[in-house]
């Protein structure tokens, strides 16, 4: 038997001496060296006493070394717990203990607390920092050099990946080895990567998009990645000369089109740019063509399914719309009450079923069975639209479908409106308690630095686009909308912190 990841992802730069990262410093890890690194780690994993399947939380800021230890996990047959560095202690309790993690790796900054979790679930600690230093990579410099990948399975976990838990506790996807593999072939093939490409990688690497998209599928592919720690604008105009690919969040992109050095000259040889993990506006993708002449590729997927739509390399990149669903991926949207597929064009449930499709939540059956079907389609929570040309655009997650009055209203029809309003660079409408509707439209409206929106101007421009039902009752002109560390909009604060709009 193989190892499915390793076998495709990591041996196949062994004796590869060209870069394979370029650091923020501008130092070179060449193939060779990566793989060398990555088994010993391997060996250090094996030595402290973990086996196959053994989870390994890990909390660390983004480096070559923390890639080379998820590249030494898929080595020692070592489940991969990715945690997002922002969280805190107690929120790392939570997933240690739930996964039964058998190590944990943290920032030696926080070293105190996290060994103090460690101990209570029972976990080994140890630690690695952004500088590559820690307790971690001093076991890896004094390790035998040379470890052989265990064998595992298709079927095999290779990931476990925590969902944000913004309407519960957080549920871990459980990833196997196949789903990832197959995933990033489709991707490759999709997006034409090759290993005459070098991909500006400023994403973390503790969610889909970073580790499973962006890494994997240059890892795939045999390309070269600028591996650095986050966006900055001014990094990022820095390094494009030397990239050929970019993927982004569209925080990303919509600050770079702030920045007056950010040029078609700039961008003209490049190959790609991709957006995800939050939906990127329709004026942004236009902007974004008009000063460089490049159409943003825009996809869709979520921790449970890695991607499964994607606007096409060759043919229209559709502005508003994530495109259709990759090869061997099927996508239908259905209602969300009764599960029948519903008439093209009219909004219902995304569900997905595929390869990628994840297997279930751990520890969670139920969770599983509910949103899990048995003819293998996920329910995934957002509600969408499927053209006549097999084109998806999301609409909104279910979660924030507002009933007022006994209709249904999706925030993103009205967001779309709002969004071309002077004055306003983004919105966010939300549902909160109403005496006598149920629930009442809110529209949060982000305004410009320059120009303050017309509220009347934007009431008449809403009402002459809307049914009364679906206009909002409220209007708030903020500065910002709070995001998460992927750049989606945390609508559930803003439905706390506006839900005594109504209240008399």
């Amino acid at each position: 038997m193989t190892n499915p990841l390793f076998d495709a992802l990591i041996a196949p730069h062994a004796n590869r001496d060209a870069p394979l990262l370029i650091l923020e410093d501008e130092s070179e890890i060449s193939g060779r060296s990566f793989v060398t690194r990555a088994q010993k780690y391997a060996r250090v994993l094996s030595d402290l006493g973990l086996k196959p399947g053994d989870r390994m939380a890990v909390q660390v800021t983004k480096s070559g070394e923390a890639l080379a230890l998820y590249a030494a996990s898929l080595a020692a047959g070592v489940v991969f717990l990715p945690l997002n560095t922002a969280y805190t202690a107690a929120e790392v309790t939570y997933f240690v203990t739930d996964s039964g993690a058998a190590l944990l790796v943290g920032d030696p900054s926080k070293e105190a607390a996290l060994r103090e979790v460690a101990s209570g679930a029972g976990a080994l600690f140890e630690t690695l920092g952004g500088d590559g230093k820690g307790t971690l990579s001093a076991r890896a410099d004094s390790a035998a050099e040379g470890f052989a990948p265990v064998a595992r399975g298709a079927e095999d976990l290779a990931a476990i990946l925590y969902t944000s838990g913004t309407t519960g506790r957080s549920k871990g996807a459980m990833l196997s080895q196949r789903n990832l593999l197959e995933n990033a072939k489709v991707l490759v093939e999709a997006w034409r990567f090759t290993a005459d490409d070098t991909l500006l990688h400023m994403l973390p690497i503790f969610h889909t998009h970073g580790l499973f998209v962006a890494s994997n599928v240059s890892l795939l592919s045999g390309g070269r990645m600028i591996f650095l720690p986050g966006f900055r604008a001014d990094e990022a105009l820095k390094w494009l000369p030397k990239a050929t690919t970019m993927m982004g969040v569209p925080t990303f992109y919509t600050r770079l089109l702030g920045e007056p050095g950010f040029t078609r000259d700039l961008t003209a040889h490049m190959r790609l740019f991709t957006s995800g993990s939050a939906p990127l506006l329709a004026e942004t993708h236009i902007a974004f063509e008009d000063r460089t002449g490049h159409r943003i590729l825009e996809r869709y997927g979520m921790t449970e399914t890695n991607m499964t739509t994607s606007n096409p390399y060759d043919g229209e990149r559709r502005a508003g719309t994530v495109g259709p669903a990759l090869p061997g991926i099927e996508v239908k949207i259905t209602d969300p009450q009764t599960g029948e597929t519903m008439a093209q064009g009219e909004p219902g449930m995304i569900e997905v079923r595929g390869p990628n499709v994840f297997k279930g939540y751990w520890n969670m059956p139920e969770k599983t069975a509910e949103e899990l079907r048995a003819d293998g389609f996920f329910i995934t929570g957002d509600i969408g639209v499927l053209d006549q040309d097999g084109y998806v655009t999301i609409v909104g997650r279910q979660k924030d479908l507002i009933i007022s009055g006994g209709y249904n209203i999706y925030p993103k029809e009205i967001e779309l409106i709002l969004d071309e309003q002077p004055g306003v660079v983004e919105s966010a409408v939300v549902g909160v308690p109403h005496p006598d509707f149920g629930e009442g439209v809110v529209a949060v409206l982000v305004r410009s630095k320059d120009q303050a929106p017309d509220l009347d101007a934007v009431q008449a421009a809403v009402a002459a686009g809307l049914a009364r039902f679906k206009q909002p009752k409220r209007y708030v002109v903020v500065d910002d909308l709070p995001r998460n560390t992927m750049g989606k909009v945390q609508k559930n604060l803003l439905r706390k912190e506006f839900e005594d709009s109504f209240r008399t």
